[in-house]
């Protein structure tokens, strides 16, 4: 590695928007991020599922498909 071209590896505090932090080490100094594994919906698995019932069925209606 060439010295004095790479950026500075520094302890850094990552924040999320519901308040919880991660201390870990990074080239940016703080970060504060929107949504993070502790909130995200997939990873806590209160993922909201989107109701798709009758979608089929209206589509066969509107073009008399049997």
């Amino acid at each position: 590695m060439k010295p004095g071209i790479h950026p500075e590896y520094v302890e850094t505090t990552i924040k999320c928007a519901c308040g919880n932090e991660i201390h870990t080490r990074s080239t940016v100094k703080d970060l504060h991020v929107e949504i993070c594994s502790n909130c995200h919906p997939f990873y806590t698995k209160k993922q909201k599922l989107i109701d798709t019932a009758g979608r089929v069925e209206k589509f066969k209606k509107k073009y008399n498909i049997k």
